[in-house]
């Protein structure tokens, strides 16, 4: 197969080029790097299957190729980066959306919509499946993100309806691993660099709200399935174990080692309380479970912090870092 996959030089993106371009595939990365980076791929360039264009896909974008499928990933994801960029977040997920929606009913690709749990805004049901239309404030300060993606999926199966588009959909859960960024303002990232740094962990209210997180291999596992399968999903994709944040920081200290303590803040607006995915669905209709355990998946992740010269953790506290007896 021949898979564009927008927002590839990101997180979870460059995860999912390695591995189709591991199983034979080729692959076209599309960016335009304002929360990506190029170093996650550059290791790809290599590849002769691999290409990529810097590019913002909320412009046209043609392909000098065939297109077997198309993986819509790209989008400002964390809190830190939908608040600084609130309109493009906005503009990538609905001009970006239909570009390369009308990217694959050109080439009569399978589209792959890369949603997220964020449509069931602060969840009033608990766990969340796909039947619940979730509680989103329309125009609080999380809501660029939250209402950019249910526009995204509201119009990848109009797509699907009226142009007959072959559209899978899939929200995902927090994931975490190599690669995410030391500054992007997601819990685990935060945490993992604050301990690294012997600085405080900062615990936003007091620690008990819930998130269920998933590794970031598992994730690519599940969006292969999406795009091997013709199903439209909706599909959860996630850890069904829920932890508190609180939880997630005091395991953070014991992988580490560190001697940060734990700062509480208030509570940003509109943060969920409670996060915690159904998957039957995925696992009924892709055969995909999560494999990784929390505590596994964060030594792999706090070993990568440790490996890369741009994390900001000091050389001499590296040698402090180690596990716990």
């Amino acid at each position: 197969m021949r898979v564009v996959v927008s927002g590839g030089s990101g997180f979870l993106g460059s995860h999912l080029c390695e591995a189709l371009l591991d199983r034979g595939d080729s692959v076209c990365c599309l960016d335009n790097f304002s929360s990506g980076r190029s170093a996650n791929i550059a290791h790809l360039l290599r590849e002769p299957g691999f290409d990529c264009t810097a590019c913002d896909v909320t412009v046209p974008f043609r392909s000098s190729g065939d297109v077997d499928a198309v993986v819509h990933l790209a989008s400002p994801a964390s809190p830190f980066d939908y608040g600084r960029l609130p309109l493009q977040t906005l503009a990538t997920g609905s001009r970006g959306t239909e570009n390369l929606l009308r990217l694959a009913v050109r080439h009569n690709a399978r589209f792959v919509l890369a949603s997220t749990s964020e449509v069931y805004g602060d969840p009033q049901v608990h766990p969340q499946d796909e039947d619940y239309w979730g509680n989103v404030n329309p125009i609080g300060p999380r809501s660029v993100y939250d209402e950019a993606k249910r526009f995204a999926e509201a119009l990848s199966m109009a797509y699907r309806r009226s142009q007959s588009a072959d559209v899978g959909i899939v929200r995902i859960f927090n994931t975490y691993g190599p690669r995410m960024r030391a500054q992007d303002g997601r819990v685990v990232s935060s945490f993992i660099s604050q301990a690294l740094e012997e600085e405080p962990l900062t615990v936003f209210g007091d620690g008990s709200q819930t998130r269920s997180f998933c590794y970031v291999d598992d994730m690519v596992r599940g969006l292969l399935a999406m795009i091997d399968s013709d199903l439209p999903g909706p599909f959860n994709l996630g850890n069904p174990t829920e932890r508190t944040v609180r939880e997630l920081a005091e395991l953070v200290l014991s992988i580490t080692g560190s001697g940060s303590e734990l700062r509480f803040l208030p509570l940003p607006a509109d943060d969920p309380a409670r996060r915690r995915p159904v998957i039957t669905r995925a696992h009924q209709g892709l055969g995909w479970h999560p494999r990784v355990p929390l505590e596994e998946g964060l030594r792999h992740t706090v070993d990568w912090f440790l490996s890369q010269p741009d994390t900001h953790v000091r050389p001499r506290e590296r040698s402090r870092v180690g596990r716990p007896s």
